[in-house]
């Protein structure tokens, strides 16, 4: 069993009912993944505009996830869209993202219109739209809280972090859930299941309870979940079994392999390039003084690693080289950072595989939204 695969297989609820569930932006079916974990949701229809991320998906879950645009889609009334208990996706994030310098205008801050507009059509009692943090108190944010509230449902919204639910990765991201027979915020935002021992050290002496904590244990960290593997082999994805299929390295340069080995300690970064090994470092960053610390860094074995993004393999883009190793992770170690168990399966170029894994939602941390949604459900048919 890999280090993944255990807490996700642990987070299962009961078997029975089973609820029917679309993901809309479904991307490699990270949200979906989380969902089904438990065995309590079936998925039943997903749409994702990219052919690798659908076939991804496909190969995971069933034949049932198209690839087109979600705008494009929804008018065509000839489309057999199956009803379904629950809808979940993430509309793109970009347009909201800090990273984005276009983001005021960015059309893609709209791609909630046609979410709902699904959630209507399918007849969905409860909805999860996932996004990153920006998005709430954005004027998006009270346009879609008017309109799901004019459809008749009830919404919470909160900010998680993946770490706090298993996820070996300090990723921050929004949700916003709506249920129209209930209110979500009797059960959201969940309990969370990890604290950061850091900020309470005397934490695991005392063997107490921090409120809103639920059988607690320290956050994961790089080392729980990569800690395992050997060397990477090779520079391509390779026909090996699981976990070693994708964990090959990149070819680096002469001089990215001497930058590399000039900061061998974990947690260095950019700024002890410049100070250790200034004839390597280039010129735009000897020029700029500040900024973020951690450009070309190398991760700490005994914490969580930083959010992984669609280029982890590049150092340049992020605190994305392994903590002891001269290289950057590889798509098996971001896989797993990301939670995702070494059963699942990627299609798809090295390149694209990269875009799924960093454009998902953390499967551990979907796991628990699916709690949440799988309680409210449950509360209703005990109504009944």
């Amino acid at each position: 069993m890999t280090p993944t695969a255990a807490p996700l297989k642990a987070m299962a609820l009961s078997t029975s009912p089973q609820f029917r569930l679309i993901d809309l932006f479904a991307g490699a079916g990270g949200f979906t993944l989380g969902f089904t974990a438990s065995g309590s949701f079936q998925p039943v229809w997903a749409v994702d505009n990219n052919q690798y991320a659908a076939a991804t998906y496909n190969a995971n879950f069933g034949s049932h996830c198209i690839t087109g645009d979600i705008t494009h889609i929804l008018p065509d009334s000839a489309l057999d869209i199956p009803p379904a208990d629950v809808v979940i996706g993430g509309p793109p994030c970009q347009g909201f993202s800090l990273l984005n310098k276009n983001r005021e205008t960015d059309p893609r801050k709209q791609l909630w219109r046609p979410f709902l507009a699904l959630v209507q059509r399918v007849k969905a009692d409860i909805f999860v739209m996932e996004n990153v943090p920006q998005i709430l108190g954005s004027i998006e944010h009270e346009e879609i809280i008017q309109e799901a509230e004019s459809l008749g449902f009830n919404l919470a919204w909160d900010k998680l972090c993946a770490a706090d639910f298993g996820v070996a990765q300090i990723r921050w991201r929004a949700f916003i859930i709506g249920c129209r027979f209930a209110d979500p915020k009797s059960v959201f935002p969940p309990v969370k299941t990890h604290y950061n021992a850091d900020s309470y050290p005397l934490f695991s002496f005392f063997n107490s309870h921090k409120p809103g904590l639920v059988t607690p244990q320290p956050w994961r960290t790089v080392r729980d979940v990569i800690g395992d593997l050997p060397p990477p082999v090779g520079t391509e994805i390779n026909q090996l079994p699981p976990p070693l299929d994708l964990h090959f390295n990149r070819q680096p340069s002469d001089l990215s392999l001497a930058r590399y080995q000039a900061i061998p300690q974990e947690g260095m970064n950019r700024f002890d390039l410049q100070l250790l090994a200034p004839e390597l470092t280039p010129q735009c960053w000897l020029r700029k003084k500040t900024g973020g610390t951690d450009l070309f860094g190398r991760l700490w074995w005994d914490k969580p690693a930083v959010t992984i993004r669609t280029e982890f393999f590049k150092p340049e883009k992020g605190r994305y080289l392994h903590p002891e190793q001269h290289r950057p992770i590889t798509h098996r170690e971001a896989a797993r950072l990301q939670s995702f168990p070494d059963r699942f399966r990627f299609c798809g170029s090295k390149i694209e595989v990269a875009k799924q894994i960093g454009n998902a939602v953390p499967p551990l941390l979907a796991a628990k939204i699916a709690d949440v949604v799988y309680g409210l459900l449950l509360s209703r048919a005990i109504d009944k």
